[in-house]
């Protein structure tokens, strides 16, 4: 049996603290490793993706001969890299005569293997091979946007798991306000076909309109490359529905009779029972009769003494 040993080190209950599970969770840190052989379009390949997710990602430059995902054992070392690291993200480069610049990405849960995609990189173009303006280059630790362009990322399973694996790859820290000026970058992932996507970044640039909303142009960057789906392995159901779990505090209660508008913001509907103002008798309390009978009441005993006396005159 393993044992267990807890820490005495306040730097290591701190580094502890922090991998363990939170109800918001902080950006997904990426593994990028080597397997048994590469090519050296997959040694750029895999340099301008460490690039673009500098800020929350780890290189290994080592070849790794035992990590073999889709085989039985082989995701072994891998998931020991995983615990190691705390990534909960990988992407490994492969390369052989049966499957040539060979890409595998794919995601963990609990440090377990979750997902598998395997994708063949074509056609690709560095960010040194385009010219543009330097000012223009995105910044790291920015966020980007996504298009997805095709109906195949609707219709066609193996390019729906490719979107979902990229769009955890790339998003970054999931935030609830952008920041207009911080936008300097998109993803354009075009599906050419049922197994192949055309992949490239590209730089935002913002021109005047003549409204407050920005005219928006878009200057490629690089780098770009063709993906074409090789094999992939949906999640087990029921590690799924584990992983889809969300802790209770941070799900919010519905409020009833309360909706959100653009223009007014927060407007609530009040229910109010039927008064019945025609069958319930009103009571004969008011101020103002009261009044008016103690008027006359007055009045009544003032003309009371006169008339009696006379009376008496004329006995």
């Amino acid at each position: 049996m393993m044992r267990i040993k807890t820490p005495t080190k306040k730097r290591i209950k701190r580094e502890l603290d922090k991998r363990a599970p939170k109800l918001i969770e902080t950006g997904k840190k990426t593994l990028i490793l080597h397997g048994t052989k590469t090519s050296n379009v997959l040694n750029a390949v895999l340099a301008e993706i460490y690039h673009l997710k500098r800020d929350n990602a780890i290189k290994y430059t080592k070849k790794n001969d035992n990590v073999r995902p889709f085989e039985s054992g082989g995701e072994t070392s891998l998931e020991f890299f995983s615990l190691k690291t705390d990534c909960s993200l990988f992407v490994l480069g492969t390369h052989s005569k049966k499957r040539p610049n060979n890409l595998v990405l794919g995601r963990t849960y609990d440090h377990h293997l979750y997902d598998l995609v395997e994708v063949g990189v074509e056609n690709f173009k560095s960010t040194e091979s385009f010219s543009y303006d330097k000012k223009l280059a995105p910044h790291i630790g920015s966020k980007p946007l996504f298009a997805f362009i095709g109906e195949g990322f609707e219709s066609v399973e193996e390019l729906k798991h490719l979107k979902e694996v990229l769009l955890d790859l790339f998003r970054g820290e999931v935030v609830k306000n952008l920041n207009l000026a911080g936008i300097d970058r998109v993803y354009l992932c075009t599906a050419v076909s049922p197994t192949k996507v055309f992949f490239t970044q590209c730089a935002i640039r913002l021109k005047k309109s003549g409204t407050t909303v920005p005219r928006i142009e878009l200057v490629e960057v690089g780098p770009s490359m063709d993906f074409v789906v090789r094999r992939h392995r949906l999640p087990d159901e029921g590690v799924k529905k584990q992983a889809m779990k969300t802790a209770p505090e941070s799900t919010k209660k519905k409020e009833k009779n309360v909706k959100g508008d653009v223009i007014e913001g927060k407007v609530g509907k009040i229910y109010i029972p039927d008064q019945k103002v025609g069958s319930v008798p009103l009571p004969n309390t008011a101020k103002g009769v009261k009044r008016e009978r103690r008027e006359a009441k007055m009045n009544n005993e003032a003309h009371e003494p006169a008339e009696k006396k006379q009376k008496e005159d004329s006995d």
